[in-house]
């Protein structure tokens, strides 16, 4: 065996236990979300920094409406891929948004119960979506505050993937998405910015063994990247790198993926990034203008001599997709 190798199968048994936790509670019915965080490299914020303004930004409208008097499902933009939910009324117990996909895939996310909205995107294009507001009565078990088909009929496919969502959260006034602004502001082309975000985040953001830790321990129960704060710490585990990548990225109008899913043995979590231009980024990522492209910022930001990650991204067959968002 090859000493990249070896290199490679060393970072990746470090990080296995940490994923398996993470991301075997990601999607389903009655499981709780948990993810991670890494070692300080922190960002140095200029308040002066080019104005941000997000293209696209999800809104209750009030046009198409579902619900009953505790819950509400705005659907008014639909066709944009997503719809916002809120709890109607104030509670303490912990509740769900349940969406199970045309594709058979069923993923929970958590809802506050102070009335706000919570958007919901949907990453599988036109089909029928069930979505519905769960209240949990004792340890897993929920009950049904409601439910509902959704017929969905997506205008752009790209747009489910331009959008903040449960996962992906950002606006202008994070200073995450100014950062993203202003070290782009004398980028050309798509590729130019891609390639600045993709290197900034890997080099300001490390790997978070102490964060990992308490993920493994379950000291995290629920846990969803704040951007400013993983890149303000400079640490993060993968789904965090992918998280302030995707918002990073998806500020800047290229569409993105979160995507969950195994490499190799391990569950992971990358990124797939679309560009209607070809070319290569690192002289390892090429891009063709016509498919989506895996990048992988934890593993970039661990490795950095092209020769590994050639071997180890490759053709990005080692990567196995599980769920998108």
């Amino acid at each position: 065996m090859s000493l990249k190798s070896n290199k490679i199968k060393s970072f990746l048994s470090v990080i296995i236990c940490i994923l398996f936790v993470f991301f075997m509670c990601s999607c389903s019915s009655d499981e709780e979300n948990n993810p991670g965080g890494a070692e300080a490299k922190t960002a140095t914020v200029d308040n002066n920094k080019t104005p941000t303004y997000i293209s696209h930004k999800p809104k209750a409208s009030g046009k198409k409406v579902y619900g009953n008097d505790e819950a509400e499902i705005d659907a008014s933009n639909i066709k944009d891929g997503y719809v916002m939910v809120k709890y109607k009324g104030k509670t303490d117990k912990r509740l769900k948004i349940l969406v199970n996909s045309p594709n058979g895939e069923s993923c929970n996310y958590d809802l506050e119960g102070d009335g706000s909205y919570e958007t919901i995107s949907f990453p599988h294009g036109s089909g029928t979506y069930n979505v519905g507001v769960y209240k949990n009565i004792s340890g897993n078990q929920y009950s049904t505050v409601y439910s509902t088909d959704l017929d969905v009929e997506i205008k752009d496919k790209f747009m489910p993937f331009l959008l903040p969502n449960a996962y992906v959260k950002f606006d202008e006034n994070d200073e995450t998405i100014k950062v993203a602004s202003d070290i782009t502001k004398d980028n050309k082309t798509q590729l130019e910015i891609i390639e600045t975000i993709y290197n900034y985040v890997t080099d300001k953001i490390s790997y978070d063994n102490d964060l990992a830790a308490k993920v493994l321990n379950g000291e995290t129960s629920g846990y969803i990247p704040s951007i400013d704060s993983v890149l303000d710490s400079g640490k993060g585990i993968c789904f965090d790198y992918a998280v302030v990548m995707t918002a990073m990225l998806r500020s800047k109008d290229i569409p993105t993926k979160l995507i969950i899913g195994y490499s190799g043995e391990v569950y992971h979590a990358w990124v797939n990034v679309y560009s209607k231009e070809s070319g290569e980024i690192d002289k390892v990522i090429k891009f063709d203008g016509k498919d989506y492209v895996l990048m992988d910022p934890t593993f970039s930001s661990s490795y950095k001599d092209e020769d590994e990650l050639q071997e180890y991204i490759g053709d990005g067959t080692k990567y196995q997709e599980k769920y998108v968002y």
